[in-house]
């Protein structure tokens, strides 16, 4: 099995580059941190610096020499930003990794999406893979909706290139570049205060970067299930916010955390507010209307697909996932 991971030098990965490698498999990767890319040759990767939106096709065909199998991990990831950049980077570079993969002979192609598509300011609960959201809440699942209208293509176009969907629901764990990081920020600005609406009760689905993974191995099996296949991906065990902080925050790292109940009115007219500011400084906002949405509504899904026609069954639970998660950053920030 020979793998080409894309966005090898984020959280997830980084951490399907050591699984597969690991797992014996051969792995190329890909991605524009080359300080990262580095440790990822020393641990038995061949990583090509790139950048996916600006490749051209003889790039794309070098890169896939010898591949069998595609990860596709890469991709533009924010609450916030032009729709330019997000139409490149999501759904540009995604249709034109499948034209080169189709032409290359890849046998599996492992697109890795996202539940923001669900996404429309009402609480949703058990959500199939049928479902979609009337419009897109943001720019980013917009773009993340039509990368996935290229895959379906590119699964009827190539008949040989098995294609597979997966929505993992709120990704942590080790190497994570974006969720827990910004709670940290946020928290380390405001001296340990974390202001929420609702007060951090929302219920929602979340992922160890791990049971991501494992999906994603399991999605790239020889099985009988069709070309264009999506699947929900959580670990199974709805939690509020609040809670999860508290696991990971209070109880894990004994850090010093209160949580603040903003109204949610409240925060979505400051969020607006914000996001219209931004567009004067051109500098990522503190809330966005999606991201105060996304923290005040619940959302849960299913993934009894997944487990019927994956044989996914999330191995790490969230209380050990949420443990190691702690146990690395204690590692890197002490």
């Amino acid at each position: 099995m020979h793998v080409l991971v894309t966005g090898a030098t984020g959280g997830l990965g980084r951490n399907a580059v050591e699984f597969l490698l690991n797992n014996s498999a051969k792995v190329t990767a890909t991605g524009r941190n080359e300080q990262i890319g580095s440790l990822l040759s020393l641990a038995g990767a061949k990583f090509v610096a790139l950048d996916l939106a600006t490749a051209n096709q003889a790039q794309l065909s070098l890169l896939l020499s010898e591949v069998d199998t595609v990860w596709h991990c890469a991709a533009l990831s924010s609450p916030w930003g032009s729709a330019y950049l997000f139409e490149q980077n999501n759904v540009t570079v995604t249709n034109n990794l499948l034209a080169a993969s189709g032409l290359a002979g890849v046998r599996h192609f492992v697109h890795i999406s996202t539940p923001a598509i669900y996404f429309d300011y009402m609480h949703r609960y058990d959500i199939q893979e049928s479902f979609k959201a009337e419009q897109p809440a943001s720019e980013y699942a917009q773009s993340k909706a039509l990368a996935e209208e290229r895959v379906m293509a590119a699964s009827v176009k190539f008949s040989n290139m098995h294609c597979v969907i997966l929505r993992p629901r709120a990704i942590f764990g080790p190497y994570d570049q974006v969720l827990v990081p910004r709670l940290i920020s946020l928290m380390q600005k405001r001296n340990g205060r974390l202001p929420l609406p609702r007060g951090g009760r929302v219920l929602l689905d979340m992922t160890y970067v791990g049971n991501v993974v494992q999906a994603m191995w399991l999605a790239s099996e020889d099985r009988e299930i069709a070309s264009g296949s999506i699947y929900n991906i959580t670990n199974d065990a709805p939690i509020t916010i609040a809670e999860v902080l508290q696991k990971l925050f209070v109880d894990e790292l004994a850090y010093p955390m209160k949580i603040i109940n903003m109204p949610y009115a409240l925060v979505a007219v400051a969020a607006r507010a914000m996001t219209i500011a931004a567009k004067v400084t051109k500098k990522e906002p503190l809330m966005t209307p999606y991201s105060a949405g996304v923290l005040s509504f619940d959302m849960t899904l299913s993934i009894s697909r997944a487990k019927s026609e994956l044989g996914y069954h999330p191995p790490v639970s969230l209380e050990e996932g949420v443990r190691r998660t702690a146990a690395w950053l204690k590692q890197q920030h002490g």
